[in-house]
């Protein structure tokens, strides 16, 4: 627990939020590292980074030569004033992108399903949320001229907000760790876990 004093004038709900969000988080497929906050969106932030990766297991399971599976970053904001909006005064900002299988460009179920593996991965981890907003966008990428042997990729990005609702500034890492299980279902890591609808289709 760090409590506030006259050099450190972080309030203490963050400073806790904070210490867990810098807790080491083992697995060995997605790094994980503090990377610089928004300065604008709130008086106080910190924010995540990760990176999944495809180890020798996957490519050889997929047959797939490809390193990158996904990447993404969550932001937890704090503000003691409690923004109307926000509905408390805490607030978690997720942006995952990952790139899919070509055919999923035209997937009329893609966007319902990535969201959905958001609500689950919250449910999972026992997290209580208000005021959750979100986009999810397919990207299609096409190369021309001296690029145009390269074939066409689409690429999914899931933007979402929303309110932890939480008794204890600590249980927020319940939502990070949501946030975890959730961009590595985004990247098809497997197993799915139990509960969390597949994607036809995706990459495994």
């Amino acid at each position: 627990m760090i409590a506030p004093s006259p050099l450190n004038r972080i309030p203490q709900a963050f400073a806790r939020a904070a210490d867990v969000l810098r807790s080491p988080r083992e697995d060995a497929r997605i790094d994980i590292s503090e990377i610089p906050a928004p300065s604008k969106l709130a008086p106080y932030a910190i924010a995540l980074g990760a990176e999944v990766r495809a180890d020798e297991a996957f490519q050889a399971a997929t047959g797939e030569d490809i390193e990158e599976l996904a990447t993404g970053r969550i932001v937890l904001l704090y503000d003691p004033a409690r923004p109307e909006e926000w509905d408390g005064e805490f607030r978690l900002v997720s942006y995952i992108r990952a790139e899919l299988e070509a055919e999923m460009g035209n997937e009329a179920m893609l966007g319902p399903v990535a969201w959905s593996w958001l609500t689950e991965a919250l449910e999972t981890n026992d997290c209580e949320i208000a005021k959750a907003g979100g986009t999810t966008t397919r990207v299609m990428s096409e190369s021309f001229g001296t690029l145009a042997g390269r074939p066409w990729t689409v690429d999914l990005e899931l933007r979402a907000s929303w309110t932890p609702v939480v008794e204890d500034p600590e249980e927020i890492g319940n939502h990070v760790d949501a946030w975890i299980d959730l961009i590595g279902v985004v990247a098809g890591l497997p197993p799915v876990p139990e509960g969390v609808t597949p994607l036809p289709g995706r990459r495994r």
